[in-house]
C-alpha cells in the first residue's frame, strides 16, 4: 500500500529535482492559503494576487525552509506576508463579500445569521491588518498560538494579545448589531469565496 508522502518529504523531493513534487504541495494547500489571503484582504480578487504571489514566493524561497517548524506553518508565514504585503502596496480596504444567493428574501433565524455573519466580515474587514491576521489565523484557519506565531514571526505574548484586541472589536460591533444597528447587503461588495485555480 502506497503511504502519501509528508509536506517535508515533497520539499526535500522537490529540492532535489523531483518533477510534481512541487505541484503536489500546491494541489494540498492552495485552498488553504486562499482562504487565509481572502480572511486577510476581503475581497476574492486580491485573495487570488496574494495566494499566487504566495506560491511564487514559496517555490523561490523553498531551499529556505529548514524544517524547523512545520511546512504549513512556513507556508502560513509566506501566504500571511504576501497579504499583508498587497494590502499595504493598495492601501487596501477590505470590503466584505457577500453571495449573491443573500439578495433573495428570507425570513427569520436564517436571515438574522446572515445579517450578522455579514456584520461579523464587516467588522473583520475594518480591523489592522496585524490585528486582523491574527485573528484569521487563530479563529479562521484554527491555528494554534504557537503556529500564529511562528506563520506572523511574531511573539506568541504579541500574537494573543492581538487576538485579544481583534476579538473586543469584533465583539463591541456585533453588541451594537445586537443593539440595533444593522448594515446593508448593498453596502457589501465582492462575491462568496471561490478557491481558483491560480
Amino acid at each position: 500500500m502506497n503511504q502519501v508522502a509528508s509536506d517535508e518529504t515533497l520539499v526535500r523531493e522537490h529540492l532535489s529535482g523531483q518533477a510534481g513534487a512541487f505541484e503536489e504541495l500546491f494541489r494540498r494547500h492552495r485552498n488553504r492559503v486562499y482562504s487565509l489571503c481572502y480572511h486577510v484582504l476581503g475581497n476574492p480578487e486580491d485573495a487570488a494576487d496574494a495566494a499566487q504571489d504566495a506560491f511564487l514566493s514559496a517555490y523561490r524561497s523553498l531551499g529556505g525552509f529548514k524544517g524547523k517548524a512545520a511546512f504549513s506553518t512556513w507556508l502560513h508565514r509566506v501566504a500571511v506576508n504576501a497579504a499583508l504585503d498587497l494590502a499595504r502596496r493598495r492601501s487596501h480596504t477590505a470590503t466584505v463579500p457577500l453571495d449573491p444567493k443573500l439578495h433573495a428574501d428570507s425570513t427569520g433565524d436564517h436571515a438574522r445569521a446572515t445579517e450578522t455573519a455579514l456584520v461579523v466580515a464587516h467588522a473583520l474587514a475594518g480591523l489592522p491588518l496585524e490585528f486582523r491576521a491574527a485573528v484569521v489565523l487563530r479563529d479562521v484557519q484554527a491555528l494554534s498560538y504557537e503556529e500564529a506565531a511562528a506563520a506572523l514571526d511574531t511573539p506568541v505574548g504579541t500574537v494573543k494579545s492581538r487576538v485579544h484586541r481583534g476579538r473586543a472589536m469584533l465583539a463591541e460591533a456585533l453588541e451594537e448589531f445586537r443593539s440595533g444597528g444593522r448594515i446593508t447587503p448593498s453596502a457589501a461588495g465582492g462575491n462568496s469565496p471561490t478557491p481558483k485555480d491560480i
